[in-house]
């Protein structure tokens, strides 16, 4: 087994990643690890307090930071934060690793989360917001993706199959 996460989850707010990793997780007998979390347990704080009180490029930089030290140390399932691709370097670090994107459109994404403000990127006009950062960041979850699952009208269940068929994992 070559070194690094076992699966990488990588797509928009809402589009999952956290649940469906978990589902992974459990059904590949492995941890789960969640590259927000880590940033909100190291920080005491939301990520949306972190990108008020100190903005989006210090977020981006502890972004960076976790994904790093995640892929570096972290052998089961890994998700990232949905801006993470933002960063070349963190492109670059992903190159090679089984890397899935899940993938949303405005429609599912307005029923799961709302588009609400505990987003601090959609706070204004979210369903506009939501498609700008899809246009800017859709090229780059494809580029790092092995493969590509849709999610929209999928239960977890099904789209964690999806994933384990499509990088030809099995479950324990």
């Amino acid at each position: 087994m070559t070194a690094g996460p076992l699966v990488v989850l990588v797509g928009p707010m809402g589009s999952g990643k956290s649940t469906v990793g978990a589902l992974l997780a459990e059904r590949l007998g492995v941890r789960y690890r969640d590259t927000d979390a880590d940033i909100v347990a190291a920080q005491g704080r939301p990520i949306s307090d972190i990108f008020v009180d100190e903005g989006e490029p210090y977020f981006r930089e502890l972004e960076r930071q976790a994904v790093a030290a995640a892929v570096s140390g972290h052998t089961g399932v890994l998700a990232l934060g949905g801006g993470a691709v933002l960063d070349e370097g963190t492109r670059e670090l992903l190159t090679g690793l089984p890397v899935a994107y899940l993938s949303m459109d405005v429609e599912e994404a307005v029923r799961r989360v709302g588009l609400g403000a505990a987003r601090p990127l959609l706070a204004v006009n979210p369903r506009r917001q939501w498609r700008e950062l899809m246009e800017a960041r859709r090229p780059l979850y494809t580029e790092v993706a092995r493969v590509v699952v849709a999610t929209d009208d999928r239960t977890p269940e099904e789209v964690a199959q999806t994933v384990l068929d499509a990088l030809e994992l099995k479950d324990v």
